[in-house]
């Protein structure tokens, strides 16, 4: 098919526009301290359920998935934005396995004391899940959650996955690990330097 002269100045005009609007895109993401993927492609990241964390070894980035947690994904930006998981431990961290935090008392035993009903789903838990720890009940988890470092079927169905890292999984590998033999406890373990919504950040 051709373009004649007007189809031309469109098309032309049509694709400046697809630049610009890509070009903010990307600065979006820029000021937000969000990366865009090697193909230079940005991500359709939405800020409201988008998370930042900062680890001793740079930032991740988390997609919230309240698709299939929207109740998990509602609790845990309500404790975000109250500055409760800074600090917090990785207090159990097995290789191969997961890596899991959200604990004040650093020893797993801890929480907020509120129980949120199970959300679970058929999403299977891969390298960068996220999902919540719980008790055996399967209506008990709280703010404790970990981050998967491969595929583990045995979880899938069983535990409530709410997000997904998006980029900086390269610093969650390098969480201290714990101890095998004492289930992944471990000593002098790193911490969660600072946990925001994206969209609260302003620069």
């Amino acid at each position: 098919m051709t373009l004649t002269n007007s189809s031309r100045d469109a098309h032309n005009l049509g694709s400046r526009l697809r630049r610009a609007i890509a070009g903010i895109v990307v600065s979006t993401l820029t000021v937000l301290g969000l990366r865009t993927p090697d193909s230079g492609e940005a991500w359709a990241v939405e800020p409201e359920n988008t998370l930042l964390m900062d680890l001793k070894d740079g930032q991740v980035v988390i997609e919230m998935r309240p698709d299939l947690a929207p109740g998990h994904v509602a609790r845990i930006k309500e404790l975000v934005r109250r500055g409760y998981y800074d600090g917090l431990t990785f207090h159990r961290v097995l290789p191969g396995f997961m890596a899991q935090t959200g604990d004040p008392n650093g020893d797993g035993t801890g929480g907020t004391g509120v129980k949120l009903d199970a959300e679970f789903s058929s999403e299977p838990h891969v390298r960068g899940t996220l999902s919540m720890a719980r008790e055996p009940h399967p209506d008990s988890a709280d703010s404790q959650f970990f981050i998967v470092f491969s595929r583990t079927r045995h979880l899938d169905g069983q535990y409530t996955v709410w997000g997904r890292v998006i980029d900086g999984m390269e610093h969650v590998g390098k969480i201290k690990r714990g101890d095998e033999e004492r289930d992944g406890a471990v000593d002098d373990p790193d911490s969660i330097i600072r946990l925001r919504v994206a969209a609260d950040v302003r620069n």
